[in-house]
């Protein structure tokens, strides 16, 4: 930006000089295209309501808040529905009663009655005359009291059981086994850390510290959690879009071992205070994060080489995906640890490239390349349209690469390189409605599926948060709600819809589609409906929370009112952040208990146990 005369006359620069300089700046700037208006322009707070950026964001929350109340509206019509038929169950078990308690001769007069009934025919005077019409010549089925539990419906059993090779299945269960380890133990971490906004003393011990556990908790999620719950998932899509085995086991256990190495060493280092310094998600220490770099190495060669010998012609969009997000992420990795990058100016906008990129290049292509291969199978049908599908990839590709210096915008990086990233980020519309709209119209007429299902809910909030957080965070680029919300706990509610409402929920309904049918375990279906609506309800009010008290905030401020005087009014929105904060971490809590059992049904049918076998065993040894 151009400086004010009266910071030009304390640096006694001549001001015919300044008017050259001016003049000179304006001509290389029309060249490139770059609104000149842009340059001096002014925020005016008192218009804030007017904004785009607002507006947007205010109809993207009203979004959220619509789909949350029709999932509840179709779960209350349902729980109306069992009301109203409780008389009629309670007859039919007064008739299945009356049946059991039916001597010998009455059961066999039933049963000469029902083989009669296949050569019956009608002859058309059923319905004359004053007798008591007793037509006795339906076949029965299945007869059930069981009522579905009202917020969450019964799965319908899967039957299908997938023809898969036992080493990957062992594969499989290793990655998300451990990866929803690392979701408990990072978002215990995350609790603890949101605590300490409601209650700061309540601990003061050094390691303990802020500043040491809000990056534990971040880069177990990241690279704990998410990471190792997409490779496992991404094995079973590479190898059966591929339809060969993968091509190395040895080398995906390696990646497994390196992976989980480099969380552990990475957070013992940080919480005794070893870092990386200023660096956000790049706290590990380069030692440490070249043990991720060499496992994502790996995972790329045998994706590569297993897509390679594919016994296919085509390769299926979710494996463009998931190579393209290797690949950009080993590039991403590479830069973001270069010596010459790690300080100055260089080591910002280097910062903001690596720290939005290694969502969007790495979490979210990755996680977009599963569900384009779990959502459709899920539904029996084939995903929408193939065409939006590759518009989104080159898209994705394309503008997300120079959108990371929006989060520095009014910093004193390049001007013109703040306006790129602003204009990219409004680039991102294009992907983002290209993939939700082929998500969703691949839902469309499947509603009843989603209805009967524990996975599809999942997906479908994923999508819907696909839609809102993506756009939303265009929305944020803009200059008024970037010197709005910069610097406040808005960012906050913003990276947990993403990192979260998209990510997260992607991975759970990925993971809750392909377990059952590789474990032949069902898990507990009262257990996935608690955990879905304590992830759900426990999300919204987190990020309303952030996004109301980070609005405020940020008003304040450009209001000139004093920093120390707008913590107390967050205390309000902070309380409320721990307990949705409390109600996301319960639900890990059962995800994890969901996955222990499938894992446990899988083992026990190894050993040539049933369930029922084992705890006969189990209750022997104990006698």
């Amino acid at each position: 930006m151009v400086p004010p005369d009266s910071f030009l006359h304390d640096l006694r620069i001549p001001k015919l000089h300044v008017m050259k300089t001016k003049i000179q700046s304006l001509l290389f700037l029309g060249l490139w295209g770059v609104p000149v208006a842009a340059f001096a322009q002014d925020i005016d707070t008192d218009s804030w309501y007017t904004q785009p950026g607002i507006i947007g964001t205010i109809g993207l929350g009203i979004v959220v808040l619509l789909i949350f109340a029709f999932i509840m509206v179709l779960r209350i019509r349902k729980l109306w529905n069992i009301s109203e038929k409780t008389e009629e169950r309670r007859n039919i078990q007064q008739i299945k009663d009356a049946i059991i308690n039916l001597d010998s001769k009455e059961v066999d007069e039933i049963l000469r009655i029902r083989q009669q009934s296949g050569q019956y025919q009608l002859v058309g005077d059923e319905l004359g005359g004053k007798e008591t019409l007793a037509l006795r010549h339906g076949l029965v089925q299945k007869v059930t009291h069981n009522p579905n539990f009202p917020l969450a419906d019964e799965k319908k059993m899967g039957k299908i059981r997938i023809e898969t090779d036992p080493k990957l299945i062992r594969l499989i269960l290793a990655y998300i086994g451990v990866a929803a380890f690392w979701l408990i133990f990072g978002t215990l971490v995350g609790q603890y850390v949101g605590m300490k906004f409601v209650w700061p003393d309540m601990d003061h011990i050094e390691w303990l510290s802020f500043g040491r556990l809000r990056p534990i908790h971040t880069n177990t999620v990241f690279w704990g959690w998410s990471s190792l719950a997409m490779i496992g998932l991404g094995y079973f899509v590479i190898s059966r879009t591929s339809n060969i085995k993968i091509y190395s086991y040895k080398l995906a256990w390696w990646t497994f071992y390196l992976i989980n190495a480099c969380v552990i060493i990475g957070n013992f280092c940080l919480i005794n205070g070893i870092n990386n310094g200023g660096g956000e998600y790049r706290e590990y220490t380069w030692p440490v994060m070249s043990l991720m770099a060499a496992g994502l190495f790996i995972t790329t060669f045998n994706f590569y080489k297993t897509i390679a010998n594919r016994n296919t012609e085509e390769i299926y969009i979710s494996n463009w995906y998931i190579l393209g997000a290797c690949v950009w992420t080993l590039t991403l990795v590479t830069i973001g640890y270069l010596p010459f990058y790690q300080e100055g100016m260089g080591e910002t906008i280097i910062q903001g490239y690596y720290m939005h990129s290694a969502v969007g290049m790495w979490f979210m292509t990755f996680t977009l390349g599963l569900i384009y291969y779990y959502l459709p199978s899920s539904l029996n049908k084939p995903i929408y349209s193939y065409s939006l599908g590759v518009l989104a990839f080159w898209t994705q590709m394309l503008f997300y690469s120079l959108i990371g210096t929006h989060h520095f915008i009014f910093s004193p990086i390049p001007w013109w390189l703040q306006t790129v990233a602003i204009v990219f980020s409004a680039g991102m519309f294009i992907p983002v409605v290209a993939g939700t709209t082929n998500f969703l119209m691949t839902m469309r007429g499947s509603w009843k599926a989603i209805e009967d299902s524990y996975v599809l809910p999942f997906m479908l909030v994923g999508v819907i948060m696909y839609f809102v957080g993506s756009t939303q965070g265009s929305f944020q680029a803009f200059r008024f709600t970037n010197y709005i919300w910069h610097f406040t706990d808005f960012n906050v509610g913003h990276s947990h819809i993403t990192m979260y409402g998209i990510i997260a929920f992607f991975l759970w309904g990925s993971i809750y589609a392909i377990l059952p049918k590789l474990t032949q375990t069902e898990p507990n279906q009262l257990a996935v409906g608690i955990h879905f609506w304590f992830a759900f309800l426990g999300l919204i009010i987190y990020v309303f929370s952030m996004f109301i008290g980070g609005t405020e905030k940020g008003m304040g401020w450009a209001d000139s009112v004093p920093f120390l005087e707008t913590i107390p009014a967050m205390a309000p929105y902070w309380l409320w952040r721990a307990v949705g904060g409390s109600m996301m971490f319960t639900s890990h809590l059962i995800f994890g208990w969901n996955i222990y059992k499938m894992v446990k049904g899988y083992l026990n049918r190894e050993n040539g146990l049933s369930d029922d076998e084992r705890f006969l065993e189990k209750k022997s040894a104990n006698a």
